[in-house]
């Protein structure tokens, strides 16, 4: 007969607690996940997502899948987000526009971020290009401001979208530089890039990653990034006002689980595989607490809102 040891029984008990601690660690979420993306499928967005979904099924014990509902520049997702329950099991993966922005520019929105969302982690921080046909002379902001006071009748810029943050980024240029220039919006990236390579236009601003290898090619002429630092991607020149996306679950949600899963995130964020591939997608990975992310929110709100009230723009 076997006579058990009391420092046996206290390893085993310590082991049966720790075993215990870790199933209570996962037992916040008692089925799948799924991240709300308002973009199409194969977009950056979307990409993003689906790695980081890869990433927290290990992470949290639970599958997580990716569902796309497309349309009004993000906002579906984010009302579906509003009325999913507040357990943790429904994220929105967005950029800024969605949160910061459109509170900003629509007269009727039919959510409230401060109200009905709880930030999670910012995900990455993304850089706009703002850039020159290629038979501007150009090469410098400074030149394309001397070029519009002599050429004052084609004082105007592109952007993909009304009241996108390239919209903004460009009325942002036009305050700091001292000249008035009239926005003019593409109803996407492509028709933009392909007046831009014409000469139908002489500026247009854009995600970094969208203009790169058009600028590479010697198509359009990139004079000016918008990060605070520039960018590994194209470290030539810099002005302040990146973009970002961010992770969101329904306010009410418990702040174990939003702390949970932003840990989640931040540890996804710091595998090379991950850095490297969101590097190729023109995403710089950060990773933040949600203290973190609503203080961007602050901030970017306090950047953005003047510009936007001088532009009179609104929808």
């Amino acid at each position: 007969m076997h006579r058990w040891s009391p420092c046996l029984a206290i390893m085993l008990l310590a082991s049966a607690a720790l075993t215990a601690g870790a199933a209570n660690a996962q037992s916040a979420f008692k089925g799948p996940l799924k991240i709300l993306v308002g973009f199409a499928a194969g977009g950056s967005s979307d990409i993003a997502a689906r790695m980081l979904a890869d990433k927290l099924k290990d992470a949290l014990g639970q599958p997580v899948v990716v569902e796309n509902r497309v349309g009004a520049g993000g906002r579906i997702a984010a009302e579906a987000l509003k009325n999913a329950p507040p357990d943790g099991a429904t994220l929105l993966l967005t950029p800024v526009v969605v949160p910061v922005l459109a509170p900003l520019v629509f007269r009727e929105l039919h959510y409230d971020p401060a109200k009905d969302f709880a930030p999670v982690s910012q995900v990455a921080t993304y850089q706009f290009a703002f850039a020159v046909a290629p038979n501007n002379p150009a090469k410098t902001v400074p030149e394309f401001v001397a070029w519009l006071k002599a050429h004052p009748t084609q004082a105007n810029f592109g952007s993909p979208a009304p009241g996108s943050l390239p919209h903004f980024f460009g009325l942002m240029i036009g305050q700091a530089t001292g000249i008035d220039m009239v926005h003019i919006a593409y109803k996407g990236g492509a028709p933009l890039a392909g007046d831009l390579m014409g000469g139908q236009i002489p500026a247009g601003i854009d995600a970094l990653s969208d203009m790169m290898e058009l600028h590479r090619a010697g198509k359009i002429r990139i004079i000016a990034t918008s990060g605070a630092q520039r960018s590994p991607l194209l470290p030539t020149v810099a002005i302040e006002g990146s973009g970002w996306i961010g992770v969101y679950v329904p306010s009410k949600t418990p702040k174990s689980v939003i702390d949970q899963l932003s840990a989640s995130i931040v540890k996804a964020l710091q595998m090379p595989e991950i850095r490297e591939r969101f590097l190729t997608l023109g995403y710089e990975p950060t990773g933040t607490t949600p203290e973190a992310l609503a203080a961007i929110m602050a901030a970017d709100t306090a950047r953005w809102g003047p510009i936007i009230k001088r532009s009179g723009f609104s929808e």
